[in-house]
C-alpha cells in the first residue's frame, strides 16, 4: 500500500519540526496513541488502539526517524503488530516554508498481512487516510495554540 499527500500547517518549518519531533506531543496527535515511550535516539515503542474498519484493535510496536535533516525532511520506520495483523512501513517526510506557513508533503509505503490484509487495499487505504487526515488537522490545531 503506498500512501502520499500535503498539507499546510499555521506555522513556520521549525515549530513544525519540532512538533513531529517531540514524543510527548506527538502522542497525544496521533490517533489512538496510548503510549509511545523512548528507547533510544530517535526510537519509540509505540501502543496504539484503532477503531476502525478492519483495522480495529490494539497493535503495539516502534517508531524510528532516521536521515533526519532539520527542520527540511526526514524519513521513518515503523511496525506493529496485534490481532487484526501486522504493518511495516517506511516513510518521508518534507516541510517548506510558504508564507510563513509550511507546506508539508509526505510519502509512504506499507505492508500489511493478517486479518488486516485480507480486507482489501481499498478499505485499509481509507482508514489510513482517515488517521492521517485526523493526525494532521490535530497538529495544525497545536500549532495554532502555540
Amino acid at each position: 500500500m503506498k500512501l502520499s499527500g500535503q498539507y499546510s500547517l499555521p506555522a513556520p518549518p521549525a515549530k513544525v519540526w519540532a512538533l513531529l519531533t517531540d514524543p510527548g506531543r506527538l502522542a497525544k496527535l496521533l490517533p489512538g496513541c496510548e503510549r509511545l515511550d523512548p528507547e533510544g535516539p530517535d526510537r519509540f515503542k509505540a501502543a496504539v488502539k484503532f477503531g476502525i474498519a478492519a483495522i480495529s484493535g490494539k497493535y503495539a510496536g516502534t517508531l524510528e526517524f532516521f536521515e533526519k535533516k532539520p527542520p527540511r525532511s526526514m524519513r521513518m520506520r515503523l511496525s506493529g503488530k496485534g490481532l487484526p495483523g501486522f504493518v511495516d512501513g517506511t516513510g518521508q517526510v518534507e516541510l517548506a516554508e510558504k508564507g510563513g506557513q509550511t507546506e508539508l508533503r509526505y510519502s509512504g509505503e506499507a505492508q500489511v498481512g493478517g486479518m488486516v490484509a485480507a480486507v482489501g487495499q481499498r478499505m485499509i487505504e481509507g482508514a489510513a487516510r482517515k488517521i492521517v487526515d485526523e493526525f494532521f488537522a490535530a497538529a495544525a490545531e497545536e500549532l495554532k495554540k502555540e
